[in-house]
């Protein structure tokens, strides 16, 4: 199913970013004001605004957004990956100080049960999507060098992209307006 080049492409979408959490994490261990900065917007931004709703709701609303970060993700390829990579690279410093926070109040098990039962599905998606940006890029630059054509070469990665990427999100909000909370109540 996963060809070669898609593989690569996701691993060095993983390693930018796991390098980038690690940076968030670092960040908040060496200031922890910067951490509770983030926290605050986070907390404005996103949870507020999701704890009101229903889980049938909640994972609606879950889904439209982690779709539209993978879908900037795949699509910030045109900008030849810079976009992607900006997307990778702030997401991931974004998560890494919110969980380092977030393990100084409530330890490792909370954010392990806070992000493995939706996180198995989510991270791969968000990965396999910063990958097929990377090879949208990719595509563009061969085309430039007269060696492909980008439009021929997105569309495998586009049916990629639907088939991989948008069930695994489906999945991701279901168990993560449903399951998540029900595991956190569990360890609370």
């Amino acid at each position: 199913m996963f060809e070669r080049p898609i593989v690569g492409a996701t691993i060095v979408a993983a390693a930018l970013f796991l390098v980038s959490v690690g940076l968030g994490i670092v960040a908040v261990i060496q200031d922890p004001s910067t951490g509770a900065q983030v926290m605050t917007l986070f907390r404005d931004q996103v949870v507020d605004q999701l704890l009101s709703d229903s889980p049938a709701v909640l994972a609606g609303k879950i889904f439209v957004n982690n779709l539209g970060t993978c879908l900037l993700l795949f699509l910030g390829g045109a900008s030849l990956g810079i976009v992607t990579l900006i997307v990778l690279t702030v997401n991931g410093l974004l998560i890494g100080a919110v969980a380092e926070l977030v393990r100084q109040q409530q330890g490792l098990l909370f954010i392990a049960a806070a992000l493995a039962p939706h996180g198995i599905f989510e991270i791969p998606s968000f990965l396999i999507a910063g990958g097929l940006g990377f090879l949208l890029g990719q595509e563009l630059i061969a085309e430039w060098h007269g060696r492909g054509d980008a439009a021929a070469g997105a569309l495998p990665l586009a049916r990629l992209f639907l088939r991989v990427v948008v069930p695994l999100l489906a999945v991701a909000a279901i168990v993560e307006a449903f399951i998540t909370p029900a595991v956190l109540s569990v360890i609370t």
